[in-house]
């Protein structure tokens, strides 16, 4: 067995090992065979420290460091020098020195692997890079995530662990509920034909811990959610996971903002100006588009509906009889091209538009537009009453029809735009609070009411006298730039609300006591007034590290088809264990 030693981490060398003996151990990143001179980037978890091999040093090392090829795994002792004046890196925090080799030994060669590991790694493709994570891992850039990652959960313990929480930790395999979005399940051996469930969140029983009489909570938990995938989910996720009783909104909201503030001062050395932003979801909607705006740039969304009233536009005339709604937005000062218009015409379906049109106006003041005959000369005098700075160098780009579905349609086309015009600063952080969301949502599909939230949400005041799409939630999201970065609630902690907020989602008693009967029976038994957040942390560091993607800051994460490229998972079952559960497995014909 060989044996090692280490004095230091590689990246940690400085003036104080000088002209001292140490030991170092880690992985070849970069081989420069000069013949008499042999040059090697040693890298581990710290960094890189030059190594360099000469017969003067050692014969038998420098004929073994002619076979070092990348990735192998090495041990080496050897002096510390000072690098001559013209040889410094100062691109390495250990540039000024190298170490001059007297003892190699090989602990692992590294066959010839199926990319390079460095700043190019990047380029390659995902799903070879996922099937090889391990390799990926070692790069800089995931090294630097990860130690990141580490670095803010540690950070946000601390703080909690001050401010008088407990971590505690809840059951993954728990009971299938209806919550949301859909659940995984695991089939019980012992109890034949039933299931447990992943927990989408520790929902019920961070609220169950209040009723313990814990009073503040936290965890750093694992979620699980079967949905349709993108850049900012995973099937399985990290979230902290926040409970308090006995506070109101203002009391949660203070917490993580001093919280992020302590994490601020950590990553960046600055405070964040507190107390953040706040803005209702009806505001941040009509104005926006979106209840999780991005706040780094300006363009508004304008309710323009008024100046069509007589408008012999056939389609938005029906829109308006339909009770539908106009919008636009207003830019200022670019003048886009015909092919730039067209293609963002073409773009309106990924919008979630069925249509696009565009309004600028010539030097005379005139509208230009693919409807120009069907609007007023005077059309930009109008628009004044409705856009605070339309001018002859103004376009309006206008979607007509349902208006939850338009706006929303705005409100991506509006990030297309400020992302195409350069008006995102990158380096920006802007946090804000979105407040007093609709209690319920109405689906059209099922054509019935759902919780906007969850179903264990507090209504605010009054809401017995309001019909459901007038009822508003004491519910609250964090954003920041443009991304829901966690979401939270004043929980119901009293069964008589409890059990009427379910008659609305149209549960029957039967089904309540099914479902839900465990916590209408802990609100009867001393339920305390409570309430929390969860923050996802992979959206939160992907974020802070301007990735593109939750993968990139997961060690080991999921493909965009929810596929485990390494493990080759989820994989096949065999047929015949399937009665060991009390299931059978039904073929799907293709």
């Amino acid at each position: 067995m060989p044996k090692f030693l280490r004095t230091t981490f590689c990246g940690l060398v400085n003036e104080d090992y000088c002209s001292k003996t140490i030991d170092l151990v880690g992985w070849v990143a970069r081989r420069r065979d000069h013949g008499s001179l042999i040059f090697i980037d040693l890298r581990d978890r710290s960094g890189i420290m030059q190594l360099v091999f000469s017969e003067q040093y050692s014969q038998d090392a420098h004929n073994l460091a002619h076979d070092l090829r990348s990735e192998w795994v090495i041990s080496v002792r050897g002096i510390v020098i000072d690098r001559s004046p013209g040889s410094i890196n100062t691109d390495m925090s250990t540039g000024k020195w190298e170490m001059q080799v007297h003892e190699l030994t090989v602990l692992n060669r590294a066959s010839a692997l199926p990319f390079v590991i460095g700043e190019e790694t990047q380029e390659v493709e995902e799903e070879l890079r996922l099937t090889y994570r391990y390799l990926d891992l070692r790069t800089n850039r995931m090294q630097s995530h990860i130690a990141l990652r580490h670095k803010i959960i540690f950070a946000m313990r601390t703080f909690l662990d001050a401010q008088g929480f407990y971590e505690i930790e809840t059951p993954i395999l728990t009971k299938n509920t209806p919550e949301g979005a859909r659940e995984f399940i695991v089939p019980s051996r012992s109890k034949h034909g039933e299931v447990y469930s992943l927990p989408q969140s520790p929902q019920l029983y961070k609220q169950l811990l209040m009723a313990g009489g814990m009073e503040r909570y936290f965890q750093v938990a694992r979620c699980f959610r079967d949905e349709d995938l993108r850049s900012d989910r995973q099937p399985e996720f990290t979230q902290l996971d926040i409970e308090m009783s006995f506070v109101d909104e203002y009391d949660i909201q203070d917490l993580i903002e001093r919280l992020l503030d302590v994490l601020w001062q950590k990553i960046f050395n600055i405070g964040l100006p507190r107390p953040f932003a706040r803005m209702t979801y009806d505001v941040a909607f009509n104005n926006y588009g979106s209840d999780k705006p991005d706040l780094r740039f300006s363009l508004p969304i304008y309710d323009m509906s008024k100046l069509f009233t007589q408008t012999q536009l056939s389609f938005v005339q029906k829109t308006l009889e339909n009770k539908g709604k106009v919008g636009a937005i207003c830019v200022d000062n670019y003048r886009f091209s015909r092919s730039e218009l067209d293609n963002l015409v073409k773009q309106a379906p990924e919008f979630g538009s069925n249509g696009l049109f565009w309004i600028r106006f010539d030097d005379d003041g005139l509208p230009e537009s693919p409807v120009a005959k069907f609007l007023p000369t005077d059309f930009l005098q109008q628009s004044k009453e409705i856009f605070e700075s339309v001018s002859k160098q103004s376009i309006l780009f206008v979607m007509a029809g349902d208006f939850e579905d338009t706006w929303q349609a705005l409100g991506r086309l509006r990030i297309a735009l400020g992302q195409k015009l350069g008006l995102i600063n990158k380096d920006q952080f802007i946090f804000t609070w979105i407040t007093d969301f609709p209690l319920f949502e109405y689906d059209k599909t099922s054509k019935r009411w759902s919780s906007a939230h969850h179903p264990f949400t507090s209504p605010q005041d009054g809401w017995q006298h309001k019909s459901e799409k007038d009822m508003k939630a004491r519910a609250y999201d964090l954003v920041l730039n443009g991304v829901e970065l966690g979401g939270g609630s004043i929980r119901i902690h009293d069964y008589q609300i409890q059990e009427k907020v379910f008659q609305l989602l149209g549960l029957r008693q039967e089904d309540m006591q099914e479902k839900f009967g465990f916590l209408l029976e802990a609100q009867r038994l001393g339920f305390p007034p409570h309430g929390g957040i969860a923050l996802g942390l992979d959206r939160f560091i992907m974020l802070l590290t301007q990735a593109p993607s939750i993968r990139d800051v997961i060690a080991f994460p999921k493909t965009l088809r929810g596929y485990d490229a390494m493990m080759h998972a989820p994989s096949q079952f065999e047929s015949d264990r399937w009665k060991d559960y009390g299931f059978a497995l039904i073929s799907q014909k293709k």
